[in-house]
Order: C-alpha cells, then sequence, then structure tokens
C-alpha cells in the first residue's frame, strides 16, 4: 500500500482554495505516512483575465509549513515541496528560490509553450493537434538543459488531458501513444535519465478521466526499458477528496511493469521503498 503522495496543493497555489490543514486532515484519515506540499510557482506565467498567477511567498509557505510540521508531528510527516513551472527566461529566478530556500522535494513542470498555457483553448486554435503536443514535448527537453536542478519532472504529458480529443486523436490522426510520438518521448525520457533525475506517476489523469495516469502506460514501460528506475508518486491533489486517487491502481502497474520500487524524498535525498 502506498502511503506517500508526493504532489499535493494547497491555497498557496492560486487554483485551489484548500487549507493546508484540510489537506492534512484527510491525509491522516487516510493513514498516510507523508505527505509532501508541492504548491505552484510559475514565474512570469502568462496573464490572461480571470485566471491563475501561480505566485506564493516563499517565506509565508516555509513558515506555514514549519508551523504545521510541528502540529502534527506525531501523526504524520509533513516535507516542503515545490511545483516550478519552467520556461525559458526564467532559469535565473528560479535558481535564486531553490538555493534560498531548503526544498525537500522539487518538481519540474511544463505548462507554458510559447508563452501559452495548453489549458486554455486559445493554445490549440487553429493549430494542428499533434504539432502542438509534439512542441510541449520539445520543451521538456529545453527545461530540462536549462533547469536541471529539479528532483522528478512532472506530468510529462499533462498536455493531453487538455487537447482537443483528449489525446483520442482527430480526423486522420491516430490516438495518442508512446509509439506515435516515440521519436521526441524517447529524447524526453533519455534527456532526464542523462540528468540523473526521475519522473514522477501524476494519477490526475485518472481523475480527468483520460483511463490513465501521467505519464500514459506505455510511456511508462518504455521509460523502464530505458532504465528508468526514479520514479515517485502523486495525486496531484487541489481538494482533500482526490489526495491518493487510486494509488491501488498505480502500485499494481508498476508491478506489472518490472518496478521494484518507488522514491520518497526528504532533504533532496531520494529514499527508496520497496513495492
Amino acid at each position: 500500500m502506498i502511503l506517500y503522495d508526493y504532489h499535493v496543493h494547497s491555497n498557496f497555489s492560486s487554483d485551489s482554495s484548500t487549507p493546508m490543514e484540510e489537506m492534512i486532515e484527510k491525509a491522516i484519515k487516510l493513514g498516510l505516512k507523508t505527505l509532501c506540499f508541492t504548491d505552484h510557482m510559475d514565474y512570469d506565467y502568462p496573464y490572461v483575465e480571470g485566471g491563475y498567477s501561480f505566485i506564493f511567498d516563499p517565506e509565508e509557505y516555509l513558515n506555514k509549513l514549519n508551523e504545521l510540521k510541528y502540529k502534527y508531528r506525531s501523526c504524520i510527516k509533513i516535507l516542503t515541496g515545490i511545483e516550478l513551472g519552467l520556461k525559458p527566461g526564467i532559469t535565473e529566478e528560479v535558481e535564486k528560490l531553490v538555493n534560498k530556500y531548503p526544498f525537500d522535494f522539487i518538481i519540474g513542470s511544463s505548462h507554458v509553450v510559447n508563452n501559452i498555457d495548453p489549458y486554455y483553448s486559445v493554445y490549440w486554435e487553429g493549430k494542428d493537434e499533434d504539432e502542438m503536443i509534439h512542441g510541449y514535448f520539445e520543451t521538456i527537453i529545453e527545461n530540462c538543459k536549462a533547469f536541471p536542478q529539479f528532483h522528478v519532472y512532472g506530468h510529462i504529458d499533462y498536455i493531453v488531458r487538455y487537447s482537443p480529443s483528449k489525446g483520442l486523436g482527430t480526423a486522420g490522426n491516430t490516438p495518442y501513444s508512446y509509439h506515435k510520438y516515440a521519436d521526441i518521448l524517447d529524447k524526453v525520457l533519455t534527456t532526464i535519465l542523462s540528468l540523473d533525475k526521475g519522473i514522477e506517476i501524476n494519477t490526475s489523469g485518472l481523475k480527468y478521466g483520460l483511463g490513465y495516469a501521467h505519464p500514459k502506460t506505455d510511456v511508462l514501460k518504455r521509460y523502464r526499458e530505458l532504465g528508468g528506475e526514479l520514479i515517485t508518486i502523486g495525486s496531484d491533489a487541489h481538494k482533500p477528496e482526490h489526495l491518493c486517487y487510486d494509488f491501488s491502481y498505480v502500485e499494481d502497474l508498476l508491478k506489472s511493469l518490472g518496478f521494484k520500487y518507488y522514491a520518497t524524498f526528504e532533504a533532496g535525498k531520494p529514499n527508496y521503498i520497496k513495492l
């Protein structure tokens, strides 16, 4: 049983309204050993009227987490993580942040392509879906090279959940799969592995009805074939009811693909837990 959730948001993320205490109380009810908050920090996120900012005060964030670590010390371990939205031109700001503050765990993520988040329909308007997905994967490679201080790369096929076809393919195009994007996905995975970094299994894909976690099973299988072993597990929960979403499925999936362990992080160091 997986008792560690390593991708969790609170009201420090502008797309969540849930106080940290509510997430922690739910985690305790679920019997979790560790909860790692990974709130969004996306420097220079493109402004959209009525949209999100994805910026928080790191001093306030760490002070709050330290308060809650002490408050709940006898019930659950609370760790300090962050999800960094990576893009060209912000490397210096991101480096200053992670060098100044003691994050236990850092997720690097691609949320923006050509200064547009694929979450918004304007990203797709008048564009070829396959080309836009391919372009998203290219940003992962660029971001890894620009900022290799992350520990795992987050939801590497995040873009599919917002594509017009939701990965089911458009007229004349086949559905999303590893084989459809094998050339670029191999470059993504080998780049991550060359940096001695890992990826996460992010169960929000199941929550969004894609039928698979991020990354899709055949991508995860390829990661294993290429020698990938470092993998964390996170629900990407923004509400308490989504903590540990379908973790029982993930445990069986990892075993079926030949994984023996999954990882947790503390003080930036991985700890491998047997499945």
